[in-house]
């Protein structure tokens, strides 16, 4: 792998360091790490530090939230069938289970649709509009997806069923004809924060409902476990209104589990002194979800989540927990293969590859980990029926959505984020297609960005790692897309002995570490797929390393770890 380049933050404005230090009375590093969170203020510190459910904004902001609200309520009147149709990947099925879980309060004409990934794909499928024909659906409310598909909302209305669109996602210039689209990602939404996830959408759809029927909102606390879940899951940003859904979700998710998550991990101890973070959200929550989509169908994921019987969810999570092993092989095989296939790669701003065998389901997973062994702009395509379907991730400063829509004209359809989007071709111009991204990446892109990069954001030698310290930075989580685990660096460090490597083929390091000035005050670590550096740190009279800080726990005693993140000798 390339070397990466370590960058320390630079020192904020200091009177504006000085005056929230005075405020706050807390170490100035804690002070430097919220001035480069932009919060520079007591009052934004106060926000910050202590989220609040009051001050989630309005609802009725979203444009067409009121179109939207009047919809629903109108059907549920007249008793007509309902279907709920969601993406199947961890947001879509979040959002499903929400939406489904609080209108069948209200009605028992409901049902919800997940489309199968390999014969529908992402998005409003033609059957699913055939299927909500065929029974006897008047309304279809579609989360997570729906904002491109135009011609099959079309049909749809054309069946004289009526549609609302909630999304997330980018809107293309035409926008789809249905009776509301909430989606603050329009140009003309006046809502105020713009980052929700697809779950978030369908959350705020079902607060503005609750606000028409004066259902408390008390009522709501019951799905925030899933507004966590999806906004971990979808790597959107932890700031404003996700912060604090994400915030109060992760204490639903430790408090009171649903019985579908509580069966996801049994390793949980019955005293609950081991609190989920985002980070097991995204390690252990979410790629089990996504399991079921990806190896057989979604729609499993949602039997879970909805599932109140503690018996029949721990069944459920066996067969899911199953699928996720299937997906670990898989994706390790296939990312050989994808690696294998990229040294004879000739591209130098991408990387793009194909083969016919690879799983529809774990490409996009396999994009990822291509990106940590080459580090460029990576698509990875597979093959069915004469098409290639592509799943893109990307690298700071370049988005994947505006490359894939300069080079749209050898697309059939795409859609996604900044970081990740994914997309479908036909077969013959693959190679077209390439050359036309390689050449929008070499304009856009310069070599100084096919240098991944360590950003520091302060110095801090082991001495001051101290519990005082660490629970003020705790406070700093839930951590994300733009409120990252704070990463400090430490030149002077040294292994002792007891450090060794660990895991299958010794891939990781377990560390004993301490300052060369400090030989008494040790620290363990913990450097994940860096084992092949052991023997060159234990001969190193002393290297740097750029870590992070958490909690190991361990028969019920806490102990600061170092979670090290790059290491240079």
């Amino acid at each position: 792998m390339t070397p990466k380049k370590w960058i320390l933050k630079q020192v904020p404005n200091e009177d504006k360091l000085n005056h929230l230090q005075t405020s706050l009375q807390i170490n100035p590093i804690l002070c430097q790490l919220l001035l480069n969170r932009g919060i520079d203020t007591f009052e934004k510190a106060k926000t910050f530090f202590r989220p609040d459910l009051a001050d989630l904004h309005n609802p009725y902001l979203m444009k067409d939230m009121e179109k939207a609200v009047q919809c629903i309520l109108s059907h549920l009147n007249l008793n007509h069938k309902i279907m709920i149709y969601g993406d199947y990947d961890v947001d879509g099925t979040t959002s499903v289970t929400l939406l489904y879980s609080f209108l069948r309060q209200f009605t028992s004409q409901i049902e919800y649709y997940i489309p199968d990934r390999y014969n529908e794909g992402y998005g409003i499928s033609d059957l699913g509009i055939e299927t909500a024909k065929i029974n006897g659906c008047k309304l279809i409310i579609s989360l997570d997806c729906g904002i491109k598909a135009i011609s099959t909302i079309q049909k749809a209305r054309d069946y004289n069923i009526d549609f609302i669109v909630c999304d997330h996602h980018r809107p293309g210039d035409i926008l789809p004809n249905a009776n509301a689209v909430l989606d603050p990602k329009q140009t003309d939404c006046s809502y105020p924060y713009k980052e929700l996830s697809g779950c978030g959408v369908g959350f705020k759809l079902v607060q503005a409902i609750s606000e028409k029927k004066n259902i408390p909102f008390k009522a709501l606390h019951s799905y925030l476990d899933l507004l966590a879940i999806s906004i971990g899951a979808d790597i959107v940003s932890i700031t404003g209104e996700n912060r604090i859904l994400a915030y109060y979700g992760l204490q639903a998710l430790n408090q009171n589990p649903r019985p579908g998550l509580k069966a996801f991990l049994p390793e949980i101890p019955p005293e609950k002194h081991h609190e989920l973070t985002i980070t097991d959200v995204v390690f252990k929550i979410a790629p089990r979800i996504n399991a079921a989509g990806r190896i057989a169908h979604a729609h499993k994921a949602v039997e879970l989540l909805l599932e109140g019987d503690q018996t029949k969810a721990k069944a459920f999570a066996k067969a899911i927990n199953d699928y996720n092993t299937e997906r670990r092989s898989l994706d390790q095989n296939i990312t050989k293969h994808a690696l294998e296939i990229l040294e004879n790669e000739a591209h130098i701003w991408t990387s793009v590859v194909s083969h016919h065998s690879w799983h529809k389901g774990v490409i996009g997973i396999v994009a990822s980990r291509l990106i940590e062994h080459v580090y460029r702009p990576t698509i990875v395509f597979t093959e069915k029926d004469g098409k290639l379907t592509g799943s893109a991730r990307s690298i700071p400063n370049f988005d994947m959505y505006e490359a894939l829509n300069a080079c749209s004209e050898h697309l059939l359809q795409f859609g996604g984020h900044y970081f990740a989007a994914g997309m479908t071709l036909k077969k013959d111009k693959l190679e077209d297609f390439k050359h036309a991204f390689e050449h929008y990446a070499s304009q856009v892109l310069t070599s100084e960005d096919l240098v991944e990069k360590v950003h520091i954001e302060h110095e801090l030698e082991l001495s001051d790692v101290t519990p005082g310290f660490y629970n003020i930075l705790k406070q700093l989580e839930p951590h994300g897309p733009d409120n990252l685990h704070p990463l400090f660096g430490a030149k002077q460090v040294v292994s002792s002995p007891w450090s060794k490597t660990i895991g299958e083929n010794n891939v990781h390091l377990s560390l004993t570490l301490f300052e060369k000035s400090y030989p008494k005050n040790t620290i363990k670590g913990i450097a994940f797929n860096k084992g092949s550096l052991y023997q060159e740190i234990m001969m190193a009279p002393r290297f740097a390393i750029a870590y992070s800080l958490s909690e190991n726990i361990w028969k019920d005693r806490r102990n600061i770890q170092l979670m090290i993140q790059d290491i240079k000798v």
